[in-house]
């Protein structure tokens, strides 16, 4: 998905391998992910696609914050995130999101622009039956539906 402040951007669906960055889109308030080499186009995720960073995450923080503060607050200290929608329930709000390890979920908003991600996985999708219904997969010693 790409946040709704992005409706007015190109964008596209995220294939596993992309090379991404985060950025800030020119002409919304928000940031989010382009491919490496299409700064213009927002590369949109859907929920439960993995992330691998090349380096530790950092929020977006101003100078000012980092002399009271330190850097090391802005700091997440994982490589790795799975993304998310929240807030779905309020509709202008931001809803890309991404989960840490750890639990912390952070906005994609909040993600200090310039950060370097692949995506290892895309979420499964439904399967569809022959009669056009979809099923959930189950798993192997799980009752079928």
């Amino acid at each position: 998905m790409c946040d709704y402040s992005l409706h007015a951007v190109a964008s596209r669906p995220a294939k596993v391998g992309d090379k991404l960055i985060t950025m800030d889109f020119s002409d919304t308030l928000t940031r989010g992910f382009s491919a490496i080499g299409e700064p213009d186009v927002a590369v949109c995720l859907r929920p439960g696609t993995e992330l691998a960073f090349e380096q530790d995450v950092e929020r977006h923080y101003v100078f000012l914050q980092t002399l009271f503060f330190g850097k090391n607050r802005w700091t997440i200290p994982h490589r790795a995130g799975v993304f998310r929608q929240i807030n779905t329930d309020n509709p202008s709000t931001h809803h890309d999101a991404i989960e840490f390890p750890d639990g912390q979920i952070v906005l994609v908003t909040r993600l200090r622009a310039g950060q370097r991600a692949t995506v290892l996985q895309l979420p499964v999708r439904p399967q569809a039956t022959p009669d056009g219904r979809t099923r959930e997969r189950t798993t192997v010693g799980s009752a079928a539906p």
